[in-house]
């Protein structure tokens, strides 16, 4: 419990760190609004398009009397969508660090600074980090797949599908934007998506604290455009510590009276 209201706090951190620095708040918005505009079009259309794809892909219910046709359909129609919403809320962050990437490096960098040390720098030219960041979150995207079919397929099961796998969509949810977040720190510092991974997976209460809260605040458009330039400037505070256990968490300073973050590794 100590490491999920940890993750809470950096990401609370990262939203006061952003709103103490206007500029960057407004710097870091151009790209959310740019990919908040693309996914609106896409889930509009899959939401007129929806049941004609569940009629397409189950023709042997054609013959089924009512209500057990509308029902099956609606259910499944609704599944769907549901899926393409998990689908666009794990993408939604990684199209937008994709558009986004020298506005939010540039504000990871300036977080880095203004917590005192060596700001690392890639020495990568631009070219070369955003081939690295959009193959590195098609390699998620591959995952993240994988888990949203075995998700749809669990939530067939009643009861089960109707409570147990929401969470846990949310809570891989979590997981992935975490990593996608945390990843433009992390890429500055040359740690690979496995090294990456592996630093999720070994705190992984601190990152569904951070994560899954985020999770339910991009389901708003909106909320999610406001809250990306804080959640990569909270990102950066968890990279930070994550990569050193020996220190004091640099975060405590931000976070102000949220009390410190906790040490990088119980």
């Amino acid at each position: 419990m100590r490491d999920l209201a940890g993750g809470f706090r950096y990401l609370l951190a990262g939203q006061r760190w952003v709103f103490g620095h206007g500029r960057w708040l407004g710097f870091g918005l151009l790209p959310g609004l740019v990919s908040l505009v693309l996914y609106a079009g896409a889930l509009v259309g899959l939401g007129y398009g929806a049941d004609d794809l569940t009629a397409w892909a189950t023709p042997f219910a054609d013959d089924w009397s009512s209500p057990w046709l509308g029902l099956f359909r609606g259910f499944l129609t609704a599944l769907v969508f549901c899926l393409g919403l998990f689908l666009a809320v794990i993408t939604f962050t990684a199209v937008t660090l994709l558009i986004g990437q020298p506005f939010y490096e540039s504000l990871s960098e300036q977080v880095d600074r203004s917590e005192g040390g060596e700001v690392t720098e890639s020495g990568l030219p631009l070219w070369r980090e955003l081939w690295i960041s959009a193959r590195d979150s098609l390699r998620v995207l591959g995952r993240v797949l994988l888990y949203g079919i075995l998700l749809f397929a669990l939530g067939f099961i009643p009861v089960v599908g109707q409570t147990v796998v929401p969470v846990l969509g949310f809570c891989v949810t979590g997981f992935f934007l975490t990593q996608e977040l945390t990843s433009v720190a992390l890429q500055r510092r040359k740690v690979e998506l496995a090294g990456q991974l592996a630093l999720m997976r070994s705190r992984r209460l601190l990152v569904l604290g951070f994560g899954v809260p985020l999770a339910l605040a991009f389901l708003v458009p909106l909320v999610a455009v406001f809250l990306m330039p804080g959640a990569v400037a909270g990102a950066t505070l968890m990279a930070r510590d994550l990569l050193r256990p020996e220190e004091e968490p640099a975060a405590e300073a931000v976070a102000g009276g949220f009390g410190p973050p906790p040490p990088a590794y119980s």
